[in-house]
């Protein structure tokens, strides 16, 4: 299947449905199908040839998610660009991934004004809501063209390549095919509860894990209802407005909302599903979202392995007797159906069930996991976040170090935490170290960089 198809399948199910939906305006399937149209023509016609790459650089926007279709029209690659990235690491990108034209919003046009004479592959660039200088208009560009059903043949089944994180250098394109996006679709729909026409509300970036959730709500003809910028509040009212059965969040922005003033008080009945992902989330804090939110449930992937590698649908949450499985919070959910998986060493051998990797710290001759330590620490009522690592030490070998984030408004005394955690996992697990600090270093999509926390403290 090609992105177009999840669009077209949508729309057959009532073309003056609510497609896509921002500040209360509406785009609707036909809509999106029409101007998808328009967008591959608008590309033959500036001589982007099937199989090439076209980039998208824009925060989340209707009309910029309108054009992956336009381009999966057209037969072209999909390269999103994270808005969050500096301009070097896009110039990277974008000659990296052999992108022949760029679109981008005008809040970007430093940016690209910037770099675009370092960029001999990018032939084209179109600005979406601005005429400027040095790129036309996206009416502009589209000036003349029919809105009739129009698409060409694709050369294979390349779909998008997503960069990954770069946590480990710079980003690596991933070359994501049709078959691949199916396949996550159809892991998403068999997988986790729809009833009726779901209703999808996206305030994380659209380039990433809540881009590629839209397509399952779309073959069902839901409606996405897409959020610019990042607002808790807003999220909320959002909720209780379209009555909103799915969306996603990471676990530093659930936080967030679980420290809202409005969160007891909002109207979240309509919710179905409430996915998290991207990264490791407290146990206790999701117990509490359980209890406040409602039926949270767990996506597990990555960039070169889409979702889903592993899932726990919201029911799976809780035992047979309608309590919290507190056991099973901890845990990756369960491999998803048509997936194998297993961990391999470093020359690709398979490895027993149970094994870990660096995140093992040898301690006085113990092994101790750092995910354990980061739960018990993130059971604390004034810890926000926190990233436990191993540093090297005469006595122990490796100490354990944990770097902790308060939550707003709260101090945190390190002795009195450490004896929270020792009460609850013992003394050869505690930590050594207590830092806080007040924020984490993170990824451009919020991944916790304990490599940057281990450069930091060893440079002491």
């Amino acid at each position: 299947m090609r992105f177009i198809d999840y669009l077209d399948k949508g729309a057959s199910l009532g073309a003056d449905a609510p497609c896509l939906t921002m500040d209360g305006r509406d785009l609707s399937y036909g809509e999106v199908q029409r101007l998808s149209y328009r967008i591959a023509r608008g590309l033959e016609r500036s001589g982007i040839a099937p199989g090439e790459k076209v980039a998208i650089l824009s925060g989340n926007d209707p009309l910029a998610f309108a054009c992956v279709f336009g381009i999966s029209r057209a037969a072209a690659v999909w390269c999103p660009i994270n808005p969050r990235n500096e301009a070097a690491e896009n110039k990277f990108i974008l000659d990296a991934f052999d992108c022949s034209l760029l679109l981008f919003h005008s809040s970007f046009a430093p940016m690209v004004e910037a770099v675009r004479q370092d960029l001999p592959k990018l032939r084209a660039l179109v600005c979406l809501d601005a005429e400027l200088p040095f790129a036309p208009s996206f009416d502009r560009w589209l000036a003349g063209l029919a809105d009739d059903l129009y698409q060409r043949e694709p050369v294979d089944d390349l779909a998008m390549i997503p960069g990954t994180g770069g946590t480990t250098g710079k980003p690596k394109g991933v070359m994501l095919s049709g078959r691949n996006i199916e396949t996550m679709t159809a892991l998403t729909l068999m997988g986790y509860p729809f009833k009726g026409r779901p209703v999808y509300l996206a305030l994380a970036p659209l380039t990433h894990a809540a881009g590629v959730l839209c397509f399952p709500i779309m073959t069902l003809g839901g409606r996405i209802v897409i959020m610019h910028h990042p607002d808790i509040g807003e999220f909320l009212d959002l909720i209780a407005r379209y009555r909103v059965t799915h969306t996603f969040l990471p676990p530093t922005v659930i936080y967030m909302l679980l420290d809202h003033p409005k969160l007891d008080a909002a109207e979240l009945s309509s919710l179905q599903c409430f996915w998290y992902g991207a990264a490791p989330i407290s146990a206790a804090r999701l117990a509490e979202a359980l209890r406040r939110i409602g039926p949270m449930a767990q996506l597990f992937g990555q960039t070169e392995a889409p979702m889903m590698i592993s899932m726990m649908a919201p029911a799976e949450h809780y035992n047979p007797d309608g309590s919290i499985a507190m056991a099973r919070l901890a845990s990756a959910g369960r491999i998803s159906p048509l997936v194998q998986a297993g961990i391999m060493d470093g020359d690709g051998r398979l490895l027993p069930t149970g094994s870990r990797g660096e995140d093992m710290i040898i301690t006085g001759g113990f092994n101790v996991y750092s995910i354990e330590v980061e739960n018990a620490l993130r059971a604390h009522e004034a810890v926000q976040d926190c990233a436990v690592i191993g540093l090297p030490d005469d006595k122990w070998g490796e100490r354990i170090v944990a770097v902790v984030q308060p939550r707003a408004g709260q101090a945190i005394d390190g002795a009195a935490l450490a004896a929270f955690v020792k009460q609850q996992i013992g003394s050869i697990k505690t930590p050594k170290q207590i830092e806080i600090w007040d924020d984490l270093p993170r990824s451009k999509v919020g991944k916790v960089l304990k490599p940057d926390i281990r450069a930091r403290l060893a440079g002491r």
